[in-house]
């Protein structure tokens, strides 16, 4: 039982990994490749450390929510279905409740002190700065979750919160609207004889689609980058269908403390809250790594292998990367992309990346944008190929980074020193003959 326990756990750690869609049928390719996106997105949820990430989203949350709804109020009312609004808030919160009076006592002190609907003074400037800054946070976190080191400009952020913001109110009432009707329906449903038992499952389905819908876009639209919507829906579809069921426990658990200890269920409504929080953006966090590893799984083949290279074998795709694109340019081809050099030399995309970004760094290669439409990078040398020599290259690998350490390599420890500086003369004799176009 142990080696049948060790070998499956081998199998999708290792072995899984470095199966080629051309080695197995299309159907197991892609079972695999469900195995590997479960793994990966659970392996990813406990490094990435989501728990404590969802942890301070809470705490952002919790600081931003009056403003947030004082804003939407405010919005709601503005076109005159506050009412609905409320209804829906509750609602969602499991109906009146401490958690919920408490917040629309703030909501109604927030906007108390507005005039014909404005905010006013220092208090506008710090409501903008609360809302602003929760979902920036959520950006930074999804941004970390994809792995993206560039944010959104500030004016993107402006229009883009904003305009999310003007959304939110007007989806909300939708969602409230489909919910009575759907109440109604299901009230009234034995005078319609001939309304099939289908359709009152698909009246049903309503909240759960428009949850699928909100978790979809909010992993579209959170990530400063590309996301397909194919795996953002499948994500949407499974984070949705977590949150409702989380979400009928959380309101009949809410429920159920009430009505059994009412002394404890008033001091329970606020952790219950927090709770509720917690646990919810676990489950959309989560999602976004599912998403993740859904869209980039090909990029962790050989993942394993990947981290422990060797240095000959990294040295090695250095010198075929590089001579690929130098001989790409000597006869005047549209430039390598890192997809297409992973593509035709079946170097894991991943291990690609990481080659073309120590070879920018060394300055010998540089970014260009050879498709204005897709915009996809790609590169090009950034030195003369009829000089750029195999020598070069070794010489700038191997002296890549810092030597600035207070080692006595001078004196005390010159003969290793020379010994080193001896054997790398040696090895770049040959290589200094070699140009990389001529590979």
């Amino acid at each position: 039982m142990k080696k049948r326990i060790a070998d499956i756990w081998k199998f999708l750690t290792y072995d899984i990994w470095r199966i080629t869609e051309g080695e197995v049928t299309k159907t197991t390719f892609s079972l695999y490749n469900i195995i590997k996106t479960i793994y990966l997105s659970i392996n990813r949820f406990t490094k990435d450390r989501i728990i404590n990430k969802a942890s301070a989203l809470t705490y952002s949350t919790l600081l931003a929510i009056v403003p947030i709804l004082a804003i939407l109020f405010a919005i709601a009312r503005g076109f005159g279905f506050n009412n609905l609004m409320e209804y829906q808030i509750r609602h969602g919160f499991g109906g009146n409740s401490e958690t919920t009076e408490a917040i629309f006592t703030f909501v109604d002190s927030y906007l108390s002190q507005t005039k014909g609907g404005v905010f006013i003074g220092v208090g506008l400037i710090m409501l903008l700065w609360t809302v602003i800054n929760l979902v920036n946070n959520i950006e930074i976190t999804f941004n970390r979750i994809w792995e993206v080191k560039k944010a959104r400009s500030m004016y993107r952020k402006i229009t883009d919160y904003f305009s999310m913001f003007l959304l939110m109110p007007i989806l909300i009432v939708l969602s409230g609207g489909l919910s009575i009707f759907m109440s109604t329906m299901l009230r009234h449903m034995s005078d319609f004889v001939l309304l099939a038992p289908i359709i009152k499952f698909l009246i049903q389905l309503i909240p759960f689609v428009l949850t699928w819908l909100m978790f979809t876009g909010l992993y579209i639209f959170m990530p400063n980058t590309k996301v397909h919507f194919k795996h953002a829906f499948i994500s949407g579809i499974l984070a949705g269908s977590a949150y409702q069921a989380f979400q009928f426990l959380y309101i009949n658990s809410q429920l159920w403390v009430s009505k059994y200890n009412a002394i404890y269920g008033s001091f329970a409504a606020l952790p219950l809250f927090l709770l509720w929080l917690q646990i919810s953006w676990t489950i959309c966090l989560f999602g976004a790594e599912l998403t993740y590893a859904g869209q980039n799984i090909h990029n962790f083949s050989f993942e394993q292998d990947t981290r422990n290279i060797s240095r000959r074998y990294r040295d090695f795709i250095s010198v075929l990367v590089m001579s690929l694109i130098t001989k790409r340019f000597e006869k005047n081809e549209p430039p390598y992309t890192a997809s297409k050099i992973s593509e035709e030399c079946h170097i894991p995309i991943r291990l690609t990346n990481q080659v073309i970004y120590q070879l920018q760094e060394i300055k010998l290669i540089h970014e260009v944008v050879s498709d204005q439409k897709s915009e996809e990078i790609s590169y090009q040398p950034s030195m003369d190929i009829n000089q750029l020599n195999v020598a070069i290259l070794l010489d700038r690998l191997d002296t890549y980074g810092s030597e600035n350490f207070k080692i006595d390599k001078d004196d005390r420890f010159s003969d290793e020193w020379k010994i080193l500086a001896e054997s790398r003369e040696e090895y770049y004799k040959k290589a200094s003959k070699v140009l990389l176009k001529d590979l």
